[in-house]
Order: structure tokens, then C-alpha cells, then sequence
């Protein structure tokens, strides 16, 4: 095995401890990273008198042709090599020769995994970002598609008040809009250059981080090199987001799979998005949704992870943080998927319109409407409320919504109350009345979600 380190022994590393110690089979991922890292490196110390110019510029096109040959295959990411570091190291040496030893000058591996991970990580986040935007605009395009498509809204899973499918959607969009704000502060802690921390304790040489970091895009340089090589906080935070971006796509998968049930006949989502059972013929799954309910707590337990990875370690660097990569690398490569595969099952998904205007006009979803109606007509909104209560025990009892309770009813029901119950009443607890007439900021009447939708809309298309 390549080692950076094999001076101080006196004995052969044990196979097993080889094989254990060994992180290439997830790092070797980071390579074209640690390769960026690793010229703007050399250029530094090249401008600062560490390296000659003739030095520097056989190590940068010996880095370069490694990276062109790892990209087509003739250099392979496997191998009895320590990490990533070694395998890119051990090959420039038998590239360049002795000169390619100058490589790790004024640096370690502390901080160059540390800077390898911004890298990527920085990366990733745009991409995730870009995956966020499609599903953000999906979930706009649906919104305006079904602003007047009223169903019944749901609290304690049970119907509480008219709302349209459009409005229900967008409340997804707003819940991920934040994650992708959340992703916009968590680059400022990612984008800090590590590079120049050393091992814990920075370096004797005469480097300039400030144009490291210019080079490479950082904003910020570490200012505590022992705090450059021990942070991982950045990560945390950006699967923290993770975290939140997986509990609103399950919280949307869990609705998917009732509204997609026999029971609910909400929706139907298209075959191609759906499995079969190997013994029941009938049968149409959720997969994509189920899945992704299921992934979430996969998300989680990587956060925990590393929470618990970093919890009880000392400063500064501990062979423990080598574990904090593949929970990482597999928190990102699952949501993007799920992020890739939601929007198109939420675009082929079809809304049957009756099913929902039929259970709008059950479950009493328009009793806050009547207690308001009365509230209006000057009856004090808690005894509007208690009234509006006793009128759902009466309709229970005749097998009636509180709609199709005649004006002479009413007037038995509440003998006191005079002619405070008239002909507009039905008007009033019309489903559709009751949806276009909650109209308050936020509110789900389609005027005031078509309002919203064109305040979003000017955001989303800043981004094209």
C-alpha cells in the first residue's frame, strides 16, 4: 500500500489494518477535487518562492494529464492505496518523479480532505439547488392548474375546511422554497477555505491563503487552523437541510399514498410511476411515494451519524472523521434522485376533480363559514360557535349536510334567533362560496392564489 507516512516504522502494516484503514473505496469520488485543490496549491507556492516556476509547472501538467487519465479510465480508482491523496500523490511521482514528492509542501491531509469536501459539497449544493428550482416550478404550474379544484382541507386527518387542490400543493412549495434559502446560508459556512491550516497547526512556510481562496471561489479563509481541520459543521448543517427537505417530501409522499387509496380516490398516479403485485392482479403501488417515505429515515440516520461520529472527539483531527464522507455522499446521491424523480410523478399524476368537489361537500367542512354568517349578524362568535354545533348534532341525526337544512329548520332549531336565517344562507354554505370567499392573505381563494403564484413566478423565472 502507497503510505504518505512510513518513515517512523520499523514493521509492515497488517493486510487487515490495510484493508480497514483504507478509505479510497468512497473517496475516490473527491478525485477531481482534490486534484483543483492541489494545483491551486502548487500556484501558491510557486508565487510565494517555495517552488521554482519550472518546478510548479511539471507538477500542475503531471496533476492535469492524471485527472484526464482517471476521466478515461487508463488510471483506475482502485488499488492498495491509503485515500484519494495517496493514489493522486503515488502517481504523480511515477509521472514526474522526484519533483512530485514537493506536492504535499506546506500542507496535510487534514486540511486537504477538508478542502476536498468543500469542494464537493459546494458543487453538490448547486446542484441540489437546481433540482429544488424544476420541483419548485412543477409545484407552481399544478398550483395555478388546480387553484379552483376544491376539496376538503384536512386537520387531525379529519375534514376541517374547504381548500383547493392548488392551494394544498403550494404549501409544498413554500415548505421547500425555505429549504433552498436554508441551502443558500449553509454555503456560507461551507465556502471557507481550509487549506494553509496544516495538520492543526498551520505551516512554517511562507503561503498566501487569501489567493488560494480567490482562486478556488472561497469567500472566507479559516482563521483557527486548529478549528479548519476539525470542523464538520458544514456538513451537519447541510444534512440538517437534508433532513428538513426529506420530512416535507415524505410528509407529500404520505398524502400521495392516502389520496391515491381506494378509500380517498383523490388522485391516480400514472403506471409509470407505480408497481404491481407479484400475486394480486389489481394492484396498483405507490412505490415512488412509499419510497421515499422510507428513504427519509435513511437521511436521518446519517445525520445522526455523524452527530454522534464528532460528539465525543477531541481537537483537532481524529481518524473517526473519515467515516463522515459516506454518510454524506449517500445523503446527497438519494435526495437527488428523489429530487429528480418527484416532479415528474407529481406532472403525470391525474386529480379527479368530482371525487374532491364530492367530499368538499361532506363532513360539515363549511360549519366555520356558518358560525361566521352568524358572527356577522351580530351574534357573539363563541355562542355562533356552540350554535353552529348543535346545528352538526341535528344534521347528523337527519343523514343531511348543514346545506341542505331548510330555512324553516333553522328557525325550529333556534326559535330565538327570529329571521337571522334567510335565503342567502344557502348561498353561504355553498362549498365553492365558501372557497372563493377566504380571500385573506394566504388564504386559498383562487384570486388570492393566483396573487401569490405571480409573486412566486417573478422568483422562479430570475433563475432562467
Amino acid at each position: 500500500m502507497m503510505k504518505l507516512w512510513g518513515g517512523r516504522f520499523s514493521k509492515q502494516t497488517h493486510k487487515l489494518m490495510e484493508e480497514f484503514n483504507s478509505s479510497l473505496s468512497f473517496d475516490k469520488r473527491l478525485y477531481s477535487y482534490d486534484i483543483k485543490g492541489s494545483i491551486a496549491h502548487v500556484k501558491m507556492l510557486s508565487r510565494t518562492g517555495v517552488l521554482s516556476k519550472s518546478e510548479a509547472e511539471t507538477i500542475i501538467k503531471g496533476l492535469q494529464e492524471i485527472k484526464e487519465e482517471i476521466d478515461e479510465g487508463i488510471i483506475s480508482l482502485e488499488g492498495r492505496y491509503e485515500d484519494i491523496h495517496s493514489l493522486v500523490e503515488k502517481n504523480l511521482i511515477d509521472k514526474v518523479g522526484a519533483v512530485g514528492g514537493k506536492l504535499h509542501t506546506a500542507r496535510s491531509r487534514n486540511d486537504q480532505v477538508a478542502l476536498d469536501t468543500r469542494l464537493y459539497l459546494r458543487d453538490e449544493i448547486f446542484n441540489i439547488q437546481e433540482l429544488l428550482i424544476i420541483f419548485l416550478k412543477t409545484l407552481l404550474e399544478l398550483g395555478e392548474k388546480y387553484k379552483k379544484v376544491v376539496m376538503p382541507g384536512y386537520t387531525h386527518l379529519q375534514r376541517a375546511q374547504p381548500v383547493s387542490m392548488g392551494h394544498h400543493l403550494l404549501a409544498y412549495y413554500f415548505k421547500l422554497k425555505r429549504d433552498y434559502d436554508r441551502l443558500n446560508d449553509n454555503m456560507k459556512r461551507v465556502n471557507v477555505l481550509p487549506l494553509g491550516c496544516g495538520a492543526l497547526a498551520g505551516t512554517t512556510f511562507p503561503i498566501d491563503r487569501e489567493w488560494v481562496a480567490r482562486e478556488l471561489g472561497f469567500e472566507k479563509i479559516a482563521l483557527n487552523s486548529i478549528d479548519g481541520v476539525s470542523d464538520r459543521d458544514y456538513i451537519i448543517e447541510f444534512m440538517g437541510i437534508a433532513a428538513s427537505i426529506m420530512v416535507h417530501l415524505s410528509r407529500f409522499s404520505a398524502e400521495l399514498i392516502l389520496w391515491s387509496s381506494s378509500e380517498f380516490s383523490f388522485i391516480e398516479l400514472d403506471d409509470s410511476f407505480t408497481t404491481g403485485s407479484s400475486i394480486m392482479p389489481q394492484k396498483k403501488n405507490p412505490d415512488v411515494a412509499e419510497l421515499v417515505r422510507g428513504k427519509s429515515g435513511r437521511i436521518f440516520g446519517n445525520l445522526v451519524q455523524l452527530l454522534s461520529l464528532l460528539k465525543g472527539l477531541p481537537l483537532a483531527y481524529n481518524k473517526d472523521m473519515q467515516e463522515d464522507k459516506e454518510a454524506l455522499f449517500d445523503t446527497i446521491d438519494n435526495l437527488k434522485i428523489i429530487l429528480e424523480i418527484f416532479p415528474p410523478m407529481l406532472k403525470t399524476m391525474k386529480v379527479n376533480k368530482d371525487r374532491l368537489y364530492r367530499a368538499a361537500n361532506r363532513g360539515f367542512v363549511n360549519a366555520t363559514d356558518l358560525a361566521d354568517y352568524l358572527a356577522r349578524k351580530g351574534v357573539p362568535f363563541r355562542e355562533a360557535h356552540g350554535m353552529v354545533g348543535k346545528a352538526v348534532l341535528y344534521a347528523l341525526e337527519k343523514d343531511k349536510e348543514l346545506n341542505q337544512i331548510t330555512i324553516e329548520e333553522w328557525n325550529q332549531l333556534f326559535p330565538d334567533y327570529g329571521d337571522i336565517f334567510d335565503k342567502g344562507l344557502s348561498e353561504i354554505l355553498d362549498v365553492n362560496t365558501s372557497l372563493n370567499n377566504r380571500k385573506s392573505s394566504g388564504g386559498p381563494a383562487p384570486e388570492e392564489v393566483e396573487r401569490v403564484i405571480s409573486i412566486e413566478r417573478e422568483w422562479i423565472e430570475s433563475f432562467t
